[in-house]
Order: C-alpha cells, then structure tokens, then sequence
C-alpha cells in the first residue's frame, strides 16, 4: 500500500494551490516525507510545493506524455516519500478537449490510480454544495473522488451545514474547511517571488498555513482516504543513464533563469550529457569548452538594471 492524494479543484481559483501548500507544510510538521507533483506545465506552483516539502516537485502532463511516463515520474520520486500529494490543474475535468478528460487533473487521477480530495468553494452556499460535489461524481466512472474540503465558508456553523448536506447525498466525508481569510492568499504569484521562497522569507507563511490547516482539516482522516496501491515500477525506463557521452551543457540557473522541468535535465544526463551550470547575473562567465547552451525561461526584464 502507498499514500497518494491529488488535490483537485471545482476550477480555477477556487483555492486548491493554498490549500495544497497548507496541507504539505502540515504533513511536514509531523515528520512526513512529503513528495509533491503538479497536473500540466506549470513553472510556478512546483517551486511553492519545493519550497515546502524540501524536495523537488515534479509536472506530470498527460497530453505531452505517456501514461507510462506519467506513472515512471510518480513512481520513481514517490519510492522513499511517506505521501505523494499531486496538486490538479483548472477545474478537475479541464483538459484539452470539453468532450473528454485528456490533459485533465482527472486524466491524471486514473493513469496514477490516485484517490481525489476535491476542493469547493462554498461562499454563500449551503445544500447547493451537495449537488456540485455530486455532479464531479457522476460526470465520469469510476468516481475516484474520496473527499472533499469545504473552503471560504463563513463560520464553523456554516461549514456543519455544508458538511451535513454533503455526506448525506454523496456518501464521502467532508474533511475539513477553511475560512474565508486575505491573510491566507498567497503573497504573489509573479516570478519575482520565488527568489524569496528559495531563500527562506515564505517560511512564515508556511508555518501559519499549517497552523490554519492543523485547526480545521483532520490530517488523520486525509492520511486515511489517500491509501492506495502502490504504483509499479515500468519495465523501459526513458530516465535511467543508458548512455555515456562527452557533451557538456552550459545552463543558466538563477533567479533570472529558472523556468526549467527537472526531468528535462535528467533526461539530458540519462543521454549522457554534463550539464554546467552558471548565473548570468552573477556574471559568471558561460563555463569552457561547453557543446551547448541551454536558457531557461523566466522574468529576465525584472532584473534587466
């Protein structure tokens, strides 16, 4: 048996990245070794879930990759993790196409075989909530929709009532709420940021993130619902070091330059290149005798002085 749990959301916006990140920061707290991955191409996110989890959080995509893939990327960085928490893209059924769930969080849930934490936002509603959870359910079989947070409810009143209407005509608990809370947004999602989450400034937030999440969502009862098989490993691995070479790679790696997949990186090594990183804004000189130069994306113009 394995622990593994996508946190998927009823759409954009609705609060599961904080959420996310709150639950991490809260598993660490206990001492869990806490791997997290993200639906989709997604630069940004990842570095929030790293952040927190100390680990390197990984993009799975199922309209650029394989399922096997998919499964190789979970199942590889999930080995020595005591929880996988997979956080979903959009509204969980939101994909390339409205017809059907290819590239969606839900996509993803099945090719992992992943139980589904969904995230609702509850403002201003009471029985109603009962009828969004119980269209995700229906919508799509089998149902892998195991739970479900209740977020920016107006009291711990409000939230009995949601709670209360959920469980009785969708048959799956209601784990926990959150309040609706400014202080609880996430500081910025602009680039510029990450510099900061790399350096320590956001473990304050993290820490109040946890608490808010300690307070309101039953950890026990999340630990619960996210047991499931274990994922088994592929036969061809398209990661592992199958050749030795002599081409050396010049990357750019700084705040500047960070927009990077780490699997791209481990696919360059597994095809037997030496990858040499540098800092443009440090003005490092681009390192000797190198065969290629690799420049990542980000907010170069932030720093352009």
């Amino acid at each position: 048996m394995a622990k593994r749990l996508m946190i998927a959301g009823t759409s954009s916006g609705v609060g599961k990245t904080t959420l996310t990140i709150g639950i991490m920061a809260a598993l660490k707290k206990r001492n869990l070794v806490v791997q997290g991955f993200k639906c989709g191409p997604d630069y940004i996110d990842p570095t929030y879930h790293t952040a927190v989890t100390k680990r390197v959080s990984r993009n799975i995509d199922s309209w650029m990759f394989s399922h096997d893939v998919i499964r190789d990327i979970v199942e590889r960085n999930s080995r020595d993790a005591d929880i996988t928490i997979i956080e979903g893209v959009m509204g969980y059924f939101d994909g390339k196409n409205p017809l059907e769930n290819t590239g969606s969080a839900a996509d993803i849930a099945d090719i992992t075989e992943s139980p589904v934490l969904l995230v609702v936002d509850c403002a201003s509603m009471a029985r109603s909530a009962a009828a969004i959870v119980k269209g995700f359910q229906t919508i799509h079989v089998p149902s892998r929709i195991v739970g479900v947070i209740a977020n920016r409810v107006g009291s711990e009143s409000h939230f009995n009532i949601v709670k209360a209407a959920i469980e009785q005509e969708c048959h799956i608990p209601v784990i926990g709420y959150m309040k609706k809370n400014n202080e609880l947004h996430l500081p910025s999602r602009h680039l510029g940021l990450i510099p900061a989450i790399e350096r320590g400034d956001l473990d304050s937030y993290f820490e109040m993130l946890a608490t808010e999440v300690e307070k309101t969502i039953d950890l026990n009862k999340l630990l619960t619902i996210s047991e499931t098989n274990s994922l088994e490993k592929v036969n061809h691995s398209i990661f592992e070091e199958n050749l030795k070479g002599n081409v050396k790679i010049a990357v750019a790696k700084d705040a500047a330059f960070n927009f990077y997949y780490e699997e791209n990186l481990q696919l360059l090594r597994a095809r037997g290149a030496e990858l040499l990183f540098f800092s443009p804004l440090a003005n490092d000189p681009v390192p000797e005798d190198v065969d290629g130069l690799y420049i990542g994306g980000g907010f170069p113009e932030e720093f352009a002085e």
